[in-house]
């Protein structure tokens, strides 16, 4: 019998699907069907503040409760965000504590992370992620905030909620996102606004619909093999990066090739490369390596979307089904992203 090539891909992606399976599911303790939206934000509601993984400097805490108040919310501090070991926020187990006790709180509402670093990998074994499903909340961050908003949405089937940390600069646009998408729910269709800075490439044009999957390219790539990344099926990948060379971009985009992931994925966004470079050798451009990567699998891609480490970007809620148009470079919420 004769298969077509993209039929093909998908079917060895489809293979290398049961390993990464999230454990919960695998044992039938959770329905891989089963999403669940956090109830939305309201004035007056607390909002957990905790650092998973870098330092954070206590000269901004003030400044945080202040963005809060302005948005009509209060700060309540996680036990260790201020603690220090090396260039982490405190040890694996107490950050991890952190995080943990902040779901369970029932007088905090929403979870925003502080700031990005390194560290939200090795506190992925220790979270409670049936407490977590049991509790579910809005959770927000981006940079290495990836892997805890991956896992949590894997291993606790919740959305998760890839925007602004407490210390970016919370801009107007990044507001009217956040008042639209967590505060009333609304579907919005995301699209870039109009300056020089950024702007939209399209690498294949069309439309596709999938659970909306992804974060920082560099962090994403170094889960991949562990338990704590989600299904890829029909996903839309959007992932987004900072000062690399193109080479490991490339490197990061083959591993994720080779390990099954963009044979199964229905549509493609690459966000911002802020300061990513060519390198002293010779090198390609960053849209000749997606071309290389993307094309060929014949799905609506693009790069420039507004999503990154940029002063205005989007909240994009991990696990809900969009539809993408590469042509407009537009993200369509199907649905609200919370209750």
């Amino acid at each position: 019998m004769m298969i077509n090539r993209r039929q093909f891909l998908t079917t060895l992606g489809l293979a290398t699907l049961g390993t990464q399976m999230p454990p919960l599911i695998a044992q039938g303790e959770l329905s891989p069907n089963t999403i669940l939206k956090p109830s939305r934000l309201q004035v007056g509601d607390t909002v957990g503040l905790i650092a998973p993984a870098g330092v954070f400097e206590p000269k901004y805490i003030e400044v945080v409760k202040q963005y809060l108040k302005e948005l009509g919310l209060k700060a309540k501090l996680g036990a260790h965000i201020l603690d220090r070991y090396g260039y982490l926020a405190g040890k694996d187990a107490d950050r991890a504590a952190d995080v943990n006790a902040m779901f369970s709180d029932r007088s905090v509402k929403a979870i925003i992370t502080v700031r990005g670093g390194w560290g939200c990998n090795r506190i992925l074994p220790l979270l409670n992620y049936p407490l977590i499903r049991s509790h579910p909340k809005i959770i927000m961050g981006y940079s290495d905030i990836t892997s805890l908003l991956l896992a949590i949405n894997a291993r606790s089937q919740m959305i998760t909620f890839h925007g602004p940390v407490a210390t970016s600069t919370w801009s107007l646009f990044m507001l009217d996102y956040l008042k639209r998408i967590l505060f009333d729910g609304e579907a919005v269709t995301m699209q870039n606004i109009n300056t020089s800075e950024v702007r939209v490439e399209a690498i294949a044009p069309g439309k596709a619909r999938g659970k909306l999957v992804g974060g920082n390219l560099s962090v994403l790539s170094a889960m991949v093999g562990s338990p704590y990344l989600p299904s890829w099926y029909k996903s839309i990948l959007f992932v987004e990066d900072t000062n690399e060379d193109i080479y490991r971009v490339d490197r990061m985009l083959t591993q994720l090739k080779n390990a099954g992931i963009l044979n199964q994925i229905s549509g493609f966004i690459f966000g911002q490369c802020t300061d990513c470079s060519l390198g002293d050798e010779p090198s390609f451009t960053l849209m000749q390596v997606l071309q290389d990567h993307i094309l060929p699998l014949g799905i609506p891609a693009w790069y420039g979307s507004m999503i990154g480490h940029i002063k205005d970007k989007f909240i994009l809620p991990i696990g809900l089904e969009v539809e993408i148009d590469a042509d407009t470079g537009t993200i369509e919420l199907l649905e609200a992203a919370v209750n």
